[in-house]
């Protein structure tokens, strides 16, 4: 592993991780003391409402006319859409610099102009994007055991289930980071390569809340990446989803892989 290439992908990530990974934290700490304030509230709300019932239902990937439990709220702070979007917006924006923006902002000649191979840029940066994944991971689980520790209620998860949402998110960011790889393989211009990713994810939110009110997306909604991403079954049983993860890990690495493959092969040029 180039070191230069290690030190060089860690200066453009350090920022954006430092400033995301705070406010992932602080979100989870915020939703962590919040939350079981207003669980009774809530509760009211979903007796007289049905359709708050189906937001809520969409949300966490389940139906939940027996009304709002501790698992319901535990699950909800890792399935808000300001943690998702906080994930997302990691993966995308680090995703999308080789070779997208570097080609934008004209400096591609030169990175492959150092006496390495396009795959060693490549690889190194994936090591830099997945440590860098870990770090916001670790983040969220600060903040989410700090606000936790200031409720009363005592919304924290138990350390087993806690850890399996969190590989399971960092699986679905390693998919949405995947794709964005390979978009920007495929791409010159990066605010191109990211309203095409950006487009996708909202586009697999979308139908992954349509298939609580529309039965055809219902019945789709196995091509949406947050179908495989359900922290509420996961605090229920208790088990690891061993699937889930697969799929999100293999779509991952098959859409790095084939994206490795067209950095490789196609031309890249400033002029």
């Amino acid at each position: 592993m180039n070191r230069g290439l290690l030190a060089k992908s860690l200066r453009d990530v350090w920022f954006l991780t430092l400033l995301l990974g705070a406010g992932l934290g602080l979100a989870e700490a915020l939703l962590a003391r919040a939350l079981p304030r207003v669980q009774e509230q809530i509760g009211e709300i979903l007796s007289q409402l049905v359709f708050v019932q189906r937001i809520l239902q969409a949300l966490l990937g389940t139906n939940i006319s027996g009304g709002l439990g501790p698992e319901m709220i535990g699950a909800l702070a890792w399935v808000h859409p300001v943690v998702l979007a906080l994930v997302w917006a990691h993966a995308i924006a680090y995703c999308t610099l080789v070779p997208a923006g570097e080609v934008d902002r004209g400096t591609i000649d030169m990175l492959l102009g150092l006496p390495v191979s396009r795959w060693q840029v490549y690889v190194a940066g994936a090591v830099v994007w997945l440590a860098a994944g870990v770090v916001l991971m670790l983040a969220a689980v600060i903040g989410h055991l700090i606000g936790c520790r200031l409720s009363a209620e005592g919304l924290r998860l138990d350390p087993r289930p806690l850890t399996m949402v969190v590989v399971n998110l960092f699986s679905l960011y390693v998919a949405v980071g995947g794709l964005a790889w390979l978009i920007s393989t495929m791409s010159d211009r990066r605010g191109r390569s990211v309203g095409w990713v950006l487009a996708f994810v909202l586009a697999s939110f979308l139908l992954n809340f349509l298939g609580q009110f529309w039965p055809l997306a219902d019945r789709l909604s196995f091509l949406s990446l947050l179908h495989y991403y359900n922290p509420l079954s996961i605090i229920r049983s208790g088990r690891w989803p061993v699937g889930d993860i697969l799929v999100l890990l293999g779509l991952g690495s098959v859409l790095w892989t084939v994206g490795g493959f067209v950095f490789a092969r196609r031309d890249l040029s400033t002029l």
